[in-house]
């Protein structure tokens, strides 16, 4: 099979792509058509992993008890992080809208199975961590078909792993890496709403290479 040719027409969307990956905390009501999520879920299965472990776990939470008992899991740890904060940075804090757990018609919860036997260990017995990074992977091929969809995702990580695992009854070899929400964006923002509310633009450090 021959390798398509991607041209500089379809590598001026990818980057514009990349660029529009917002992560969006304000969500229209509108559902998903359906077959959506599913497609979504097939696209983020071909994102690379460790040993071709294939570590990553879906469950689309859906039912009404779940959905409560994450948001009021949201609140307690969010006014944890608030009080944690330094008190000239309280008042900032408190203006963020940092999840869409209300509004999005679909929440996603991605695990990594730490205990999988796919791969047969291969490339992680040094740095087991790569499995947890291969589950990372699939988070993020999902977002970006998503965008490319007009779908926007919000990560949700003002939880405790834990108290998520045990809401939703996953086996215990099960580690939590993203909570997502789902949904049609309110608006389109090219820039990061962290940026534009003054909490944290661009670290010009992230970018630098070093040579050794």
């Amino acid at each position: 099979m021959t390798l398509p040719g991607f041209d500089a027409a379809f590598r001026e969307q990818l980057d514009l792509l990349l660029r529009w990956r917002r992560d969006v905390r304000h969500f229209r009501r509108d559902p998903l058509p359906e077959g959506t999520l599913e497609a979504l879920v097939e696209r983020a299965c071909l994102a690379p992993s460790v040993g071709n472990s294939q570590p990553w776990r879906f469950v689309a939470v859906d039912s009404p008890g779940c959905r409560a008992a994450i948001r009021a899991e949201f609140e307690e740890c969010n006014a944890a992080a608030l009080a944690a904060q330094p008190e000239e940075r309280q008042a900032a804090y408190a203006a963020l809208k940092l999840a869409g757990l209300q509004e999005a018609p679909v929440h996603l919860a991605v695990f990594c199975d730490e205990q999988t036997r796919t791969g047969h260990g291969l490339g992680r017995a040094t740095m087991p961590e790569t499995l947890r990074a291969s589950a990372m992977g699939a988070v993020l091929t999902l977002w970006l078909a998503a965008r490319a969809r007009g779908i926007g995702v919000g990560w949700v990580s003002i939880l405790r792993a834990g108290r998520v695992a045990a809401i939703l009854d996953v086996p215990g070899s099960w580690a939590l890496t993203a909570y997502l929400c789902l949904g049609y964006p309110e608006r389109e923002e090219e820039t990061p709403e962290l940026d534009r509310r003054g909490w944290q633009g661009r670290d010009p450090e992230a970018g630098r290479i070093l040579r050794r």
